[in-house]
């Protein structure tokens, strides 16, 4: 049984816990790898450079939606595409776990699941824009 006075307190520190993986993971491609890098190594495996830094904002955008609580069920949504991509093009081939040789998949699946979490179970306590019911639905 779901206890309904703690649950939107978990999905806040979930929601705070993705959304601070995700600022620190387009905090390495900006200032680790670059972005001229991350373009680089997307081209390397066959993706178009620019592709990186669509990425690069879509997770930065996605970040601060679930920190903000900016819609944040459709923000979860949408951050789902950038790990599939992540898991099709550079961790698949590496196998499951993640401290193989080029990470495998299996921190990404996590994340995956943890995204869709935010999406079932709600917005969570302080989202400035909570998603609207009809919006959830879809």
């Amino acid at each position: 049984m779901t206890d309904t006075r703690t649950a939107p307190y978990a999905a806040l520190i979930l929601r705070l816990a993705l959304g601070i993986l995700f600022l620190a993971h387009a905090g390495l491609k900006i200032f680790v790898f670059t972005p001229a890098g991350t373009a680089g190594f997307f081209g390397s495996i066959g993706l178009p450079g620019w592709l990186a830094y669509v990425t690069i904002a879509w997770e930065l955008v996605g970040a601060l939606a679930l920190i903000l609580g900016l819609w944040p069920r459709i923000a979860a949504l949408a951050l789902i595409p950038i790990l599939v991509g992540a898991i099709v093009t550079v961790h698949g081939p590496a196998g499951f776990f993640f401290t193989n040789p080029n990470g495998g998949w299996e921190y990404l699946a996590l994340w995956i699941v943890g995204l869709l979490a935010v999406a079932l179970i709600g917005d969570g306590a302080l989202a400035l824009r909570p998603t609207s019911a009809a919006a959830a639905r879809r």
